[in-house]
């Protein structure tokens, strides 16, 4: 392995990142597509055709080892085949500064914490991703979160759990590197819709075109359908290349990268459970890696809480500085708190997402996702003040039991009822491989007690969750569903 200190990116070179995206991804996007034609194309249009022949042809990428040498099926189109098969070829490869055995350690501390982990990407990963104005009006436009936002988050977990889960960056049977690289063609893909055409050329133009008044500029396209598809909506919305640079360009990415590694262990030292330094680079290395194979600039990338304090706080300001008009963010942050409250079963307990999301991200971040309106007192009295006195006995009882965590217990209850009911739904499955859901199945399974609290703590929360396995069997829900 090659050490590599990062280097703290200048504020110019950070503002030009916003131009840059991802050359690999996009020339296969560039490659498959082709030259759009003018105005909105018809249903029947080869873009269209071929954006779907590729999300058919992801189906066959289950796991590592399956696209390494990867061949497409007979009677794949010739441009799909070959521009599949060379960005497979290139891009699958792990960093040679990649360390396995910190990779294994963060899949260890991931799991380790179970139903914890999920209900931190839910109130605090996720809600800082939405905070960039851009990220979050690409989001309005797709109809992800207002209209469709469960889909939304288990499209997200189906991407954590296979990274995540022992061997899914290191292993032929892990399928994280295979779920990496579909996201990736995604967000090229998305970059080639809005920028109707290659976001290199779009670039290339606004350059050549500098001192040109409204050059960089696509206007809205008029004739979209009353009820378009995603697709659609993406090409015809319009984007201000000059104002707004590339949409899922580099500064961008490396932020969201930031919001599943160093929020995470943000929201655990702010509940009292942090972990030590050593286990924080490690699983801030592991995401790194993610956003190498993501097609991420290594320079954007943090090893360190420190690092990833200032780099966050600088993009979240210049996102801040510039905010769009209307704005998304309210309307997504309140749908994804109001699925969250639909998963709760107590009434009381309704409100604890947006008063979780409140606490570990924070005041300026709840005002801009308009998380700051009231909440019944009773509510909030019973959150705060359960919260209060859980942390303090557990100051106090970690001077002789220093892993036992009432915070993690109350978390872990939360995390089991939006776990079960959303990401875990027998009715609707995560969009994973039979074999893969066998496996995150079998870790829901481990997650039922939690091995750092004595017992009399697990049958306390089998009472505000379930008795014995949480397990659902997806395998055969997923094949019922079919």
């Amino acid at each position: 392995m090659n050490d590599h200190s990062t280097p703290a990116i200048s504020d110019a070179a950070l503002a030009s990142m916003q131009r840059h995206a991802d050359p690999l991804a996009d020339g296969t996007i560039d490659d498959i597509l082709g030259p759009w034609p003018p105005g909105i194309p018809d249903k029947n249009a080869t873009q269209w055709v071929r954006i779907s022949a590729v999300n058919e042809l992801f189906v066959t990428w289950t796991t590592n080892a399956s696209i390494d040498g990867w061949q497409a099926p007979a009677g794949t189109n010739e441009a799909i085949a070959a521009a599949l098969q060379g960005y497979l070829a290139a891009g699958q490869a792990l960093p040679d500064w990649a360390d396995k055995e910190k990779i294994k350690r963060a899949e260890k501390l991931f799991f380790d914490h179970g139903a914890l982990s999920c209900i931190l990407l839910f109130c605090a990963s996720l809600p800082e991703c939405y905070v960039i104005p851009d990220l979050s009006s690409v989001l309005h436009t797709a109809g992800q979160l207002e209209q469709h936002t469960e889909y939304r988050i288990r499209s997200t977990a189906a991407m954590i759990f296979p990274v995540m889960m022992h061997g899914g960056l290191t292993s032929d049977d892990g399928a994280g590197v295979a779920q990496i690289l579909k996201v990736r063609l995604i967000h090229a893909t998305i970059r080639n819709l809005i920028m109707r055409g290659a976001p290199q050329t779009a670039v290339k133009d606004l350059l050549a075109q500098v001192n040109i008044v409204g050059a960089g500029t696509l206007g809205q396209l008029p004739g979209l359908p009353t009820k378009p598809t995603m697709y659609q909506a993406l090409f015809a919305r319009g984007w201000d290349l000059a104002h707004d640079g590339l949409p899922c360009n580099q500064e961008e990415l490396a932020y969201t990268l930031l919001t599943f590694g160093y929020v995470f262990l943000r929201s655990m030292r702010r509940l009292g459970i942090g972990l030590p330094p050593n286990d924080e680079e490690a699983y801030l290395h592991a995401w790194n890696v993610v956003g190498h194979i993501l097609g991420i600039e290594r320079g954007l990338m943090v090893e360190t809480m420190d690092q990833g304090k200032e780099l966050m706080a600088r993009m979240q300001a210049r996102g801040r500085a510039e905010p769009v008009t209307p704005d998304p963010r309210p309307g997504l942050g309140q749908a994804l708190m109001a699925t969250m409250a639909n998963s709760i079963p107590w009434d009381i307990a309704k409100p604890f997402p947006q008063l979780m999301t409140r606490f570990l991200c924070g005041r300026a971040t709840a005002g801009d996702l308009g998380l700051t309106q009231s909440v019944p007192w009773s509510s909030a009295l019973l959150f705060w003040g359960v919260l209060l006195v859980a942390r303090v006995i557990d100051w106090v009882l970690r001077l002789v039991l220093p892993r036992f965590s009432i915070v993690r217990t109350l978390t872990r209850i939360l995390g089991y009822h939006f776990m079960s009911r959303v990401l875990m739904s027998q009715t609707r499955p995560l969009q994973l491989p039979s074999e893969l859901l066998n496996q995150v199945d079998g870790v829901v399974h481990n997650w039922s007690d939690d091995p750092n609290a004595p017992k009399w703590i697990n049958r306390i929360e089998d009472r505000f969750t379930k008795h014995g396995s949480w397990s659902v069997n997806l395998s055969n829900t997923a094949e019922d569903a079919a």
